[in-house]
């Protein structure tokens, strides 16, 4: 088992930025691909970014290209998303996920969510225009 508690979250004006954080306890010392989804009110829950375990392979959506970084701290067991040039349509709840892999799927990564074994609550972003 895993646990995720995503934070970073807030309001921000458009143009601004935020980092989230996601922290992994638990089972930590298996391999996960890593990714973060957002869902705004109406709307499917969407992958944004994700990074596979062995933090060769990423997969952004076009929307977040070139504005949006994923990144992983091993030691601290944490995964980030740097967010800038933010846009009203960046509001969303934000979800971290773990997908649980093995050494051979070590530069796998997905954007189904149903693919993914763990998620944390979410955090919220609102971005004011």
């Amino acid at each position: 088992q895993v646990q995720l508690v995503e934070s970073g979250g807030g309001l921000v004006q458009a143009g601004g930025s935020l980092r989230l954080s996601c922290a992994a306890s638990g089972r930590t010392n298996s391999g996960y691909a890593m990714a973060w989804f957002r869902q705004a009110p109406g709307k499917e829950r969407e992958c944004v970014t994700a990074l596979s375990w062995s933090g060769i392979t990423t997969f952004y959506a076009d929307s977040v290209k070139g504005r949006f970084t994923i990144s992983r701290d091993s030691a601290k067991n944490t995964v980030y998303l740097q967010m800038t040039s933010l846009e009203p349509d960046d509001t969303a709840l934000y979800y971290c996920a773990a997908l649980s892999v093995t050494l051979y799927d070590g530069d796998y990564v997905a954007h189904d969510p149903s693919e993914y074994d763990y998620w944390g609550q979410g955090t919220q972003v609102t971005v004011s225009s």
